[in-house]
């Protein structure tokens, strides 16, 4: 009888772990680089992590996304602007180790204790990559005041440089002039969800800009990310991958 009891507790336990780590389950997609091989998570809305050459770094980490129970804790934080559901100090105090680096943009790093600031048009090289601050804002979509929901010089969106593999992390923008001039890059963030981004078609014309080699549409809430398969017909050299990232 206690045999029974015993085996039954650790069926419920087994279970249980299974269970959680469904949960916690996200879509992963590896990149080759020139170097060391590029590892992406895909945790949800805006927010990613990646791993590289035993690195870990976490873009816009929000605990609304996960806990952060299973996955591991950063080298590196990039916070792209101060809005909720890209900054988020809870989840960012969760992931630190005494040696977490944050780069952040200025309205965001007054709130994160010994972030580096980072405004548009600035690089550094940071735990080994080099990083690239790019503008994001809004020109069309304005709030009933006529501010636009992400004013120019405010947000940051990042190029990040695994290898030889350039990561545009866009942050919440539309397609502004200054994606035309980003120079090669291999796989792009682009935001849709109005107002406050891109609608699909605005997504697809920042897409032909840019030219990734590999296209995620993130952030993208309720929008109908399946016609930019249509959209970008003709785009040749630009592979559309669709994740999970409402």
């Amino acid at each position: 009888m206690l045999n029974r009891i015993i085996f039954s507790l650790f069926t419920v336990l087994v279970l249980c772990g299974v269970a959680r780590l469904e949960a916690a389950g996200f879509d992963k997609d590896t990149i080759g680089t020139g170097a060391e091989k590029l590892l992406i998570t895909f945790i949800g809305h805006g927010t990613l992590m990646f791993e590289y050459g035993g690195l870990v770094v976490h873009a816009d980490p929000t605990l609304r996304e996960s806990d952060y129970a299973d996955l591991p804790k950063a080298d590196l934080i990039l916070i792209t602007h101060e809005h909720g559901d890209h900054l988020d100090p809870e989840a960012v105090a969760k992931l630190r180790k005494p040696e977490t680096e944050i780069v952040a943009n200025g309205s965001s790093a007054g709130r994160l204790e010994g972030a580096v600031v980072m405004k548009n048009g600035e690089s550094a090289t940071v735990m080994g990559l080099k990083i690239e601050a790019v503008p994001a804002y809004n020109i069309i979509s304005k709030r009933d005041n006529g501010q636009p929901y992400h004013p120019k010089g405010n947000g940051n969106g990042y190029v990040v440089t695994f290898g030889d593999t350039r990561v545009y992390i866009a942050g919440d923008t539309e397609y502004v002039p200054e994606m035309n001039e980003l120079g090669d890059i291999d796989i792009a963030f682009l935001p849709l969800n109005l107002p406050y981004t891109m609608t699909v078609e605005m997504a697809a014309e920042a897409a032909r800009a840019v030219s990734p080699k590999v296209f995620y549409p993130y952030h993208y809430g309720s929008s109908e990310v399946g016609k930019l398969q249509s959209l970008l017909e003709g785009a040749e050299g630009i592979e559309l991958r669709i994740r999970e990232m409402q």
